[in-house]
């Protein structure tokens, strides 16, 4: 027996706000976003919903403690699913596991649902890497596609999709507790930018360089080396925490390198994401899907 296809039509997409994808739910009608919180001291906002970019950038930079992260409640989810009682079926895309409790919530949120609708996916990634697998999902919805189909690109979209980001400065990772502190130090005393990667679902530095100069070299050299040949199948998104200029950058490397390529999302780093990455991080994603 054939197994049913999943379409756009019976099929809904969630993402939690570290795919920093805010304007998904007003492209796509089956797409939906549950925020994760960040919290100045007494005070808490819903990601994106309470605390755009903008502001919360403003905010960080007079703030006396860095702010504080965390995770949606399985009742989150549960509240969006249930809203999502039209579609037969319900994939949640989330932040690595590793980084955050948040796929976790979603599935528990799921099993309260009780239903079976809903499928739970860590993808191992974080900010618009998310979104770029979710709109290679979107993608095969619009024309018809299988659980099995969804399992193979998942797989591969983990095995091959790049991300790589450089930060200002290693303060914000080290507070957040995802680099060691003597590291940080050095790293600033050196003025040492990290090339930063996401591997496993863990934060890893690929390479290390002196100046941002010489980071966006290390961006053209890896996206050169790894991107295969130009065309739109070649599909890449850019993230900037209140970087506008280094967004603009990027934009120009890729023109100058692969002009054929799909640019799929350019946008910037939430209060979330921003948190751990700091003001001044820019982050590049490409992933080959001919679909």
């Amino acid at each position: 027996m054939t197994a049913p296809a999943l379409t756009a039509d019976n099929t809904a997409i969630v993402l939690d706000s570290t795919a920093d994808f805010p304007e998904a739910p007003g492209r796509f009608p089956n797409w939906r976003i549950v925020p994760l919180y960040v919290r100045f001291g007494d005070e808490s906002f819903r990601d994106y919903v309470e605390l755009g970019p903008h502001d919360f950038y403003d905010k960080l930079r007079t703030a006396d403690q860095l702010p504080t992260t965390s995770q949606p409640t399985p009742g989150d989810f549960l509240a969006v699913y249930e809203e999502l009682s039209a579609f037969e079926r319900i994939l949640s895309l989330h932040i690595a596991g590793n980084l955050s409790g948040t796929v976790e919530s979603a599935r528990r949120g799921g099993e309260e649902l009780g239903d079976g609708r809903v499928r739970a996916i860590d993808s191992e990634t974080a900010s618009a890497a998310i979104a770029l697998l979710a709109l290679a999902i979107q993608r095969r919805l619009e024309r018809g596609t299988t659980d099995a189909e969804i399992d193979s690109l998942v797989e591969r979209y983990r095995r091959e999709a790049h991300l790589l980001f450089t930060v200002e400065t290693l303060e914000f990772l080290a507070k957040g507790g995802r680099i060691g502190r003597a590291r940080a130090m050095a790293g600033q005393l050196l003025n040492i930018k990290p090339i930063l990667t996401i591997t496993d679902g863990e934060v890893v530095p690929t390479k290390r360089v002196r100046g941002n100069q010489k980071a966006f070299a290390e961006f053209v050299r890896a996206f050169e080396e790894s991107s295969g040949p130009d065309g739109p199948e070649l599909r890449f998104g850019i993230a900037h925490a209140d970087a506008p200029e280094r967004e603009e950058a990027l934009k120009e490397l890729v023109r100058r390198t692969r002009p054929h390529a799909t640019l799929e999302l350019s946008t910037s780093l939430g209060a979330v994401v921003g948190t751990h990455a700091g003001p001044g991080t820019v982050g590049f994603f490409w992933f080959r899907d001919d679909h």
